[in-house]
């Protein structure tokens, strides 16, 4: 049917150069319904065919450049002339050209118009970039449409728009967009605020001072993973720390009720209180606050009635990571210690875990509560890695949430399909199985200890063995072998232990 495309740009050409016709006129445009069907046959016709495309460019070009716009059926034809143009392989000013006409249909006031507008640059704006980016402005104003579908196919188009030469001036706008949205905009501009400034920050204070914008504005729709994802910034920016702290706890004054804005607030007040009450920011003029202010902040947050479960753990996980990091320990070993019977399951595990650490540990606690390493991204949604102080890296949790978010104070470890080795004494409460080693008589150890299985099913095999510590027998050292018999990867392999009250020294290897 290609050899018809001739005779088709000289009927179309025949329509639009032809003067009145009655029979066929409509609103001063000769018969617009053959001129939609011939061009969506030509459409077809030059669609992945350069000789079809190149008989054709003229012809839309005229039909472009001559069709009269102040009537609706002269839109039609433009816009069928646009779709045209826009899906045959047409020359890059022809392009051009129909990607202005969908700007001047942005300024119609026909809402119906703008949408198709709206939907057909967002089709094209990933191969004619540029060009969309000329009616930047335009697409931005249409976020105010009183039409909540134009403002979602604009929000959407102006995420499009965004690269690293506008991304100051479009967050702007979106932010602003993001202030005054309706609920069920939040959710998705809160994402792509998120996914926008992680691939074109200009620098991490803006990437940082951008997320808690979102966090403060719409933070009850963000998504779940925005908390740990902000985490695992923060602690890559070593520098911002100081300045980080001072601003969540800023926030943290003003408004308790965005949750995850407060469960990052309580996991950084925890890691660097210690910044915050030294008041070491060069970023801005540092505050004032004491050490007993910011445990009523997190004491605060405990009783809240805004405060989700979560929330409450992370805020006693703040707090007890304070104990190493400020002098009042007697006052956070008493609100721990409250917690111990909690009527939270939850809240009162950690609150014994932490009783624990006090009484019988407290040797362990500056170590095992020290601040979190930096962690790298392997992947946009993978597992993140540990950078170890010999520049070698060591598997860790897909996200970054550390103490405040997991339920023990234990080692997560990603295991490939070969086998992982890993020496461990660890310590803390839930592990059946350490729970069974620990509690081995003195007779029973002071023989040879012949190698076991521990555990074999879902694929996970566990294998112990045991070795005497030279110089001193009475130290045994446990090694486990846990291999993945699967096909697959196996990730988030936690390790729990249950210390009985026996006395133990414990210690952790990675090997």
């Amino acid at each position: 049917f290609t050899a018809l495309v001739p005779q088709l740009v000289r009927i179309l050409k025949n329509l639009i150069m032809s003067g009145y016709s009655p029979e066929h006129d409509v609103s001063g445009i000769s018969d617009p319904f053959l001129q939609v069907r011939i061009l969506r046959l030509l459409r077809i016709l030059g669609r992945s065919d350069d000789d079809s495309s190149e008989a054709m460019n003229d012809i839309l070009a005229q039909v472009a450049t001559n069709t009269e716009t102040s009537k609706n059926v002269g839109n039609a034809i433009l816009y069928e002339t646009v779709l045209t143009i826009m899906d045959i392989k047409s020359e890059s000013g022809l392009r051009v050209l129909a990607i202005n006409i969908l700007g001047r249909f942005l300024l119609n006031n026909d809402k119906n118009i703008r949408y198709v507008a709206l939907t057909s640059l967002l089709k094209t704006v990933q191969t004619d970039h540029n060009a969309v980016q000329r009616h930047r402005s335009t697409i931005v104003d249409c976020l105010k449409d009183l039409d909540v579908s134009i403002k979602r196919r604009a929000m959407e188009l102006s995420f499009a728009l965004v690269n690293g030469n506008n991304i100051r001036g479009m967050m702007k706008e979106l932010l602003y967009f993001l202030d005054s949205c309706d609920p069920e905009f939040k959710a998705d501009c809160a994402s792509g605020v998120f996914l926008a400034a992680e691939k074109y920050a200009p620098s991490k204070r803006w990437h940082i001072d951008t997320i808690m914008r979102v966090l403060t504005t719409a933070g009850s729709y963000v998504r779940d993973d925005s908390v740990p994802n902000l985490i695992q910034l923060i602690t890559n920016s070593v520098e911002m720390h100081a300045y980080t702290v001072q601003r969540l706890y800023k926030a943290l004054l003003d408004d308790i009720s965005q949750q995850p804005l407060v469960q990052v607030s309580s996991w950084c007040i925890g890691e660097y209180g210690d910044l915050l009450v030294s008041g070491q920011c060069e970023e801005e003029e540092p505050i004032q606050v004491t050490e007993d202010e910011v445990l009523d902040v997190l004491e605060g947050l405990l009783v809240s009635n805004l405060s989700t479960p979560v929330t409450r753990g992370y805020s006693l996980t703040a707090i007890m990571k304070l104990s190493t990091r400020f002098s009042s320990v007697n006052r956070i070993k008493k609100v721990v210690s409250i917690y111990s019977s909690s009527i939270d399951v939850e809240l009162q595990q950690r609150a014994v875990e932490y009783n624990a650490l006090f009484k019988k540990y407290d040797h362990m606690r500056p170590a095992l509560l020290e601040r979190m390493p930096i962690m790298e991204k392997t992947a946009s949604n993978g597992p993140t890695e540990i950078m170890q102080t010999n520049g070698e890296t060591e598997p860790s949790v897909p996200d970054t949430k550390h103490l405040a978010a997991s339920k023990v104070l234990c080692p997560y470890v990603s295991l490939s399909k070969q086998c992982s080795r890993i020496q461990v004494l660890t310590m803390f409460f839930g592990g059946y199985v350490w729970y069974y080693f620990f509690t081995l008589n003195c007779a029973f150890l002071s023989s040879a200890i012949p190698p076991m299985t521990a555990y074999s099913k879902n694929g996970l095999k566990i294998e112990f063995t045991f070795e005497r510590a030279n110089p001193n027998p009475n130290i045994a050292v446990i090694t486990i072998h846990a291999t993945n018999t699967t096909e697959a990867d196996m990730t988030e392999f936690v390790f729990q232990a249950a210390v009985p009250k026996v006395s133990h020294d414990l210690s952790v290897t990675f090997v």
